[in-house]
């Protein structure tokens, strides 16, 4: 067998594991932006009692590692009498919605953080000039924040979903066989990690390519459409 017969026999079997990598990534965004509103919010309320939890869990999030936290739920929740007697126990016993909870809750913190500085990135005289206009709140929203705080957002929230499809991978530590799940699996069975792990970067190349060409793509067309500064 020829030091190349595991690289090229590694790629089907991992890229069968694709749609369940860019799943879990996906989703995991798309619950973590609907939680990173709701922080955003809190963040920039004028309530000390909704803007200093919203703080506090922004800082733990983003100042402990995901590896730990997806360990504090798969192993630590999941023992608790409380969580084993209750509603929750078919998601916390399952490893796919563990690993999907605590990638979301990561994304949101750090998304929360995009979308807080995209508001306040848009020019104040924007907002004074809605004002003289009368437009109400929800109006201002729609037609003067959000669309050019969008346009701050998107190269942000871009690399956010960049790094969320690597983070994927820490889901194999709890039996999740996605890309990296699998090439571990393969790679036990092979004896050829440096083959089957090189297979499996290339993969991640691959879609993280071509999901920052699709980001790239997107700021063109935001560009054409209302001034956004492309830098790439």
């Amino acid at each position: 067998m020829s030091w190349w017969t595991p690289f090229i026999e590694a790629f089907p079997s991992l890229i069968k594991a694709v749609p369940l990598t860019v799943m879990l990534a996906t989703t995991a965004v798309a619950v973590g932006i609907v939680i990173a509103i709701f922080i955003t919010l809190a963040r920039m309320s004028g309530s000390a009692l909704l803007r200093w939890p919203a703080y506090a869990y922004v800082y733990v999030i983003r100042g402990t590692p995901l590896f730990l936290q997806l360990f504090f739920i798969y192993y630590g929740l999941a023992q608790l009498d409380l969580i084993r007697h209750s509603m929750l126990w078919p998601l916390f016993r399952d490893e796919y919605w563990c690993a999907l909870l605590a990638l979301s809750l990561n994304t949101s913190a750090y998304g929360s953080e995009i979308i807080r500085g995209g508001i306040q990135g848009v020019a104040k005289g924007q907002i004074e000039a809605a004002l003289a206009f009368a437009l109400s709140p929800a109006q201002r929203f729609t037609r003067i924040i959000f669309p050019q705080a969008l346009r701050q957002m998107l190269p942000a929230y871009g690399n956010e979903v960049v790094l969320m499809i690597k983070a994927t991978s820490i889901a194999s530590t709890v039996t999740i066989m996605e890309v990296t799940g699998t090439a571990r699996a393969i790679a036990s069975e092979t004896y050829a990690p440096i083959q089957v792990f090189i297979a499996a970067g290339l993969v991640y190349l691959a879609l993280t390519g071509s999901l920052t060409y699709g980001v790239h793509c997107l700021e063109k067309a935001l560009h054409k459409r209302g001034g956004l500064a492309v830098t790439r």
